[in-house]
């Protein structure tokens, strides 16, 4: 689970509080993930933290019960290892050794309370060839332009102009371990020297080749990004 953002377009309710820690209807966003994860199935969670991060492990310590079950909980500090946040690629690399392969990954600044966490499906990607499978959503009124293509299950890499249409990746993915090694990505497993990169690149790559699964997902997601957008969502029906 990725946790370790600064959150500045949150500020200034994420300048004494890590943005995956806010509250939306009395629960904090990472622990909604919990639950979803709890109830397909997942029992353990690593959480990479950054700005703030000692007060995500201080909150949850080492396991959440949840009403499935109890998920055992660690953490990749990458505030404390570097003194600041890898991003995407960098700080998965950083806790790869410790990750099953294939993984579950989903941001923390993101609400979609429904999402199916189903093992199952882990199980089934994994006897595939794939090196991802994302999930995409409708574009959000702030991001109309969405990130990838979608044609018969295939992600695709898209330029604007393209005109076919495109959707925004909900930063929920099943990731394969071989994404983060050559030809896809040079940073070393455990990321020793602290790079910095984002995902992007990877899956675009792989898309290139042919390698990313995608479909869409119509549940409800929120991508949690401004106190405005925090507030609607606070404000929304259950």
């Amino acid at each position: 689970m990725l946790a370790a953002g600064r959150g500045q377009r949150m500020r200034p309710l994420t300048d004494r509080t890590p943005k995956p820690l806010l509250t939306v209807r009395g629960r904090p966003l990472l622990v909604w993930h919990l639950h979803a994860l709890a109830r397909g199935g997942v029992r353990r969670v690593l959480v990479n933290t950054a700005w703030l991060g000692e007060q995500i492990p201080a909150a949850l310590g080492c396991a959440h019960a949840t009403p499935w079950g109890e998920v055992a909980l660690a953490y990749s500090m990458e505030g404390e290892d570097f003194g600041h946040a890898l991003e995407t690629a960098g700080g998965i690399a950083r806790a790869l050794p410790r990750l099953e392969d294939p993984f579950w990954l989903v941001a923390g600044d993101v609400h979609a309370p429904d999402f199916p966490f189903d093992e199952a499906r882990r199980a089934a990607f994994a006897r595939g060839d794939d090196l991802a499978h994302l999930w995409l959503v409708a574009n959000p009124p702030h991001h109309p332009g969405g990130d990838f293509g979608l044609d018969g299950g295939r992600a695709l890499d898209l330029p604007e102009d393209d005109g076919r249409p495109r959707w925004t990746y909900s930063t929920i993915a099943l990731l394969r371990h071989a994404l983060f090694h050559p030809p896809w990505c040079d940073i070393p497993p455990g990321n020793p020297h602290g790079v910095v990169a984002p995902l992007a690149p990877l899956l675009r790559r792989a898309m290139a080749a042919g390698r990313v699964g995608a479909e869409r997902w119509p549940g409800t997601w929120t991508d949690v990004g401004t106190p405005e957008r925090l507030a609607a969502l606070q404000a929304a029906p259950d």
